[in-house]
């Protein structure tokens, strides 16, 4: 797991490096010449393993200290720093990234060809685990969301076909899944996934336009038994008003037939041309 490393002020080395300096030189001019010789020996080895303990770490960035091999910690705090000597000092970003996956082709649910594309916003959160969890976070994150996309996709239909069922176009929900399953598949490499959505989704070419006439079937078929449900209504009330009304009395006869010129008027995706009888004439 991530832990801080130790770290001091890098500026306060520098002018403990100075006054190093100072006392090299005073001893170094009063000393045999000898005596003077390994001073400064001993200062250059001294100075050389400070110098090799500096890092400047910028905002949103990370230094994963390792000492010979090992972990010795992390340093995250923006600034010019200080650690352990003959360290190697591994940089990581902690700035947000996007990542948007190729247009896959995959079958849905129903066994239909889809194209479909999402994007990722992603961190790293753990450098511990970023580093050496996994060989390349960044790829692992890439690999990851395509599969995690390709999974999603065959788990639902691209329609729900008024069956109850989630689909794929139901983008919150879908969203909300692809997201949760990312997070449990780039935990191992610490990686904090804050978003996901789809981009693109859309039949593949080859029945693509099978899929739109469908489609326009199924929206022709539904507006029609509106029409219907609503033309019935109207029918039901006019004829209960002149019922309560008194204004005709009609016959069975009668009656079917001022049903079915209503709903001719009604449901007609035509203007009504009226036929009026004027009597019949005799030469």
């Amino acid at each position: 797991m991530e832990r801080r490393a130790f770290r001091v002020s890098g500026f306060a080395v520098v002018l403990g490096l100075l006054v190093l300096v100072g006392v090299v030189w005073a001893v170094a001019a009063s000393a045999s010449e000898a005596v003077a010789g390994v001073t400064v020996v001993l200062a250059a080895v001294v100075f050389a393993l400070v110098v090799s303990g500096f890092t400047v770490v910028g905002p949103n960035e990370a230094r994963v200290i390792q000492f010979f091999g090992r972990y010795v910690g992390t340093v995250a705090t923006a600034g010019f720093h200080w650690v352990i000597p003959l360290t190697t000092k591994r940089r990581l970003s902690q700035r947000v990234s996007n990542f948007e996956t190729a247009r896959l082709k995959v079958a849905d649910a129903d066994g239909n060809p889809v194209e479909i594309a999402a994007v990722v916003v992603w961190r790293v959160a753990d450098t511990y685990r970023a580093a050496f969890g996994v060989d390349d976070y960044a790829e692992y994150v890439s690999v990851q969301s395509e599969a995690a996309v390709r999974h999603l996709a065959t788990s639902y239909p691209y329609e729900a076909h008024d069956s109850g069922r989630a689909s794929l176009r139901e983008g919150t929900v879908i969203s909300e899944e692809l997201t949760t399953e990312l997070r449990e598949r780039v935990d191992l490499a610490g990686v904090e996934v804050l978003e996901s959505r789809i981009t693109h989704l859309a039949y593949a070419p080859e029945i693509a336009q099978a899929m739109l006439a469908r489609q326009q079937a199924n929206a022709i078929v539904a507006a029609r038994f509106k029409i219907v449900e609503g033309a019935v209504g109207m029918v039901s009330n006019a004829l209960d008003r002149l019922r309560a009304e008194n204004v005709v009395e009609l016959d069975e006869e009668r009656k079917a037939q001022m049903v079915s010129n209503l709903l001719v008027v009604l449901c007609g995706d035509r203007a009504v041309q009226p036929v009026v009888n004027t009597g019949t004439l005799y030469g």
